[in-house]
């Protein structure tokens, strides 16, 4: 029976692998992304009813997270658009919300839908540290990382059922894992880890989609470098899951040539 169990989670694993258009990876993926965004929007419209968000209008640092996003949002588009790979972007409704939280941290859901702590913004400190960081959590989301979380989850802990038997049937199970996926909230349980080929690409394209909307992807260095320190002897949440070491310098070096070819300074 074990090894009957074996097989068929194989053929799911096998079945399920797609290419990834935007890294050029093959990954698991059994969620259909429209599915994902649809669940997404509703999960985020909920997080931002139970949470204090601030308006742009009146606030600084939001008008400042909102400005950052679209730059990078905009030029994302437009890139993706000129190769004739617009499709990437299928169903984006890009947000840009800033959360009064003490909380280290930032993410963005499927279809664009971004949050950021004012929490990350003394250890961002500038513009283009923070476009690093929204660059960075914007590569998770367009590399489908979350998808591919998601879908582990499901062969993990619900035997492959596809997400609409998995929601009909388990509700508060199946949000659980979405939201652990995408690293939301801190009441639900440990955030799934990225793996580090996950997070290297977050990294390398994250820099790139900075430089795009024309922040200076060298910002990276210093920020991550202010990061590993925010948190003293023990990391902050935003790196709990994130390491910051030695590797992680050497590849931002690696990249950064690469992202610079994109880079034209904001007038």
């Amino acid at each position: 029976m074990k090894k009957i169990i074996f097989l068929m989670l194989a053929a799911v694993f096998l079945a399920g692998c797609v290419l990834n258009v935007v890294t050029g990876r093959k990954q698991l993926s059994l969620v259909n992304e429209s599915e994902l965004q649809l669940m997404a929007a509703n999960q985020y419209n909920t997080f931002l009813s139970d949470n204090k968000v601030l308006n742009p209008r009146n606030n600084k640092d939001a008008a400042m997270v909102s400005r950052t996003g679209t730059n990078i949002a905009d030029a994302i588009g437009e890139y993706y658009s000129n190769e004739g790979q617009g499709s990437i972007l299928e169903g984006y409704k890009w947000e840009f919300n800033t959360i009064d939280s003490k909380e280290v941290n930032a993410w963005c859901m499927p279809g664009g839908k971004v949050v950021v702590y004012t929490g990350l913004l003394p250890v961002t400190q500038t513009e283009a540290a923070l476009a690093i960081v929204m660059g960075h959590e914007i590569a998770h989301a367009l590399a489908k990382h979350g998808n591919e979380r998601m879908s582990q989850a499901l062969v993990q802990q619900m035997g492959g059922m596809a997400l609409s038997v998995a929601i009909s049937q388990q509700p508060q199970k199946t949000q659980e894992l979405f939201l652990m996926s995408f690293g939301i909230g801190s009441t639900i349980g440990a955030m799934l880890p990225w793996s580090r080929q996950q997070e290297t690409e977050a990294d390398q394209y994250g820099l790139i989609f900075a430089a795009m909307a024309g922040y200076d992807p060298r910002e990276a260095i210093p920020f991550w470098q202010r990061m590993s320190e925010a948190g003293g002897g023990s990391p902050p949440e935003f790196l709990s899951t994130h390491p910051s070491d030695d590797t992680r310098m050497k590849n931002l070096e690696k990249f950064m040539p690469e992202a610079l070819k994109f880079y034209t300074p904001r007038k």
